[in-house]
């Protein structure tokens, strides 16, 4: 069963299409990582997921609820966690007492042991915070309740790398809780790390959904060889060889160096390219030369990310 189902999304601000026949499904259970710039589209899906505002064309569900009944929504809201890419706490009041709030509307069964993940400084004042504690207060917030689903826009925003850890263990955790998450980012190794399925969206339509293993997988291997010699480019033909940099390189031949110092020179070549062919034929290729080097791993995701966006700013 799916906990959101969204179908021919539409949102039209007249000099802004954000959203255009927007589909797609999250399974209970599973933690899809929406992705995308900004401006892509991304936080109006979510204000229209969450009744904010009502889409042009098209709907969605969560939890079963169709988000243009609001009668419907609001009871399916409490069993949903929500936390906005800038949380609108009150200034004056302490952590504590904005908890407090949440808690006298949804309910708190979660909260000592979030607080104890998350550790916001509670008796302080939300106009002393910290972008990450302010961060870290909506964290505990969005799931103290103990919700099914929790739909958070760029969660980890302003949160160091150990707090993003944490969140990223806390996340995995919850995926084997059985709560199913949503969220949206531009921190792609937050998305490779915690997310079962990522959807890109680009100018506010959707250019694929898929699991992050096949989208990394569809985008081959970046390869490193170093050879002894000098190599020409056009002597590297082999299909599925993509931007292929050839750099002639020194070094000191080892069997060579001997005295204070001394060494014979000698040349060789290093090449880089993105591979998706057969990888039989790719041993084939460097079995024939006096072999230096060899690393092939898993593209980088942000290499699969600019093959949707060229050379947009990500």
């Amino acid at each position: 069963m799916s906990a959101i189902t969204v179908s021919g999304l539409t949102k039209d601000y007249g000099e802004v299409l954000a959203n255009d026949d927007v589909s797609f499904s999250v399974a209970e259970g599973e933690v899809f990582g929406y992705l995308g710039p900004n401006g892509a589209g991304k936080t109006t899906t979510i204000r229209t997921l969450m009744g904010f505002q009502s889409p042009t064309a098209g709907t969605a569900t969560l939890l079963g609820a169709d988000v243009r009944d609001e009668a419907a929504l609001i009871e399916a809201k409490q069993r949903i966690g929500y936390l906005p890419a800038n949380p609108g706490f009150d200034a004056q009041s302490t952590g504590r007492q904005i908890l407090d709030l949440h808690a006298s509307i949804k309910g708190d069964s979660r909260r000592d042991d979030l607080l104890e993940i998350f550790d916001p400084p509670l008796d302080r004042k939300v106009r002393e915070y910290s972008t990450g504690n302010k961060q870290k207060l909506g964290l505990v917030q969005a799931f103290m309740h103990d919700p099914d689903l929790v739909i958070m826009d760029e969660p980890t925003s302003g949160l160091d790398p150990l707090m993003q850890q944490r969140f990223n263990e806390f996340v995995r955790a919850e995926k084997e809780r059985g709560t199913t998450v949503f969220l949206s980012s531009h921190v792609l190794g937050e998305v490779r790390q915690i997310c079962d399925r990522v959807g890109i969206i680009r100018e506010g339509r959707m250019v694929t959904v898929e699991t992050v293993a096949d989208l990394l997988g569809r985008s081959g291997k970046s390869v490193l060889v170093r050879v002894a010699g000098e190599v020409d480019a056009e002597s590297i033909a082999l299909d599925g060889i993509h931007d292929l940099t050839v750099r002639p390189l020194e070094r000191v031949a080892s069997e060579a160096v001997v005295g204070d110092g001394g060494g014979e020179v000698a040349t060789a070549t290093e090449l880089t390219f993105t591979f998706t062919g057969d990888v039989n034929d790719l041993v084939d290729l460097v079995d024939g030369y006096d072999l230096l080097e060899l690393d092939v791993e898993e593209a980088p995701l942000e290499d699969v990310f600019m093959r949707f966006y060229g050379d947009d700013d990500v």
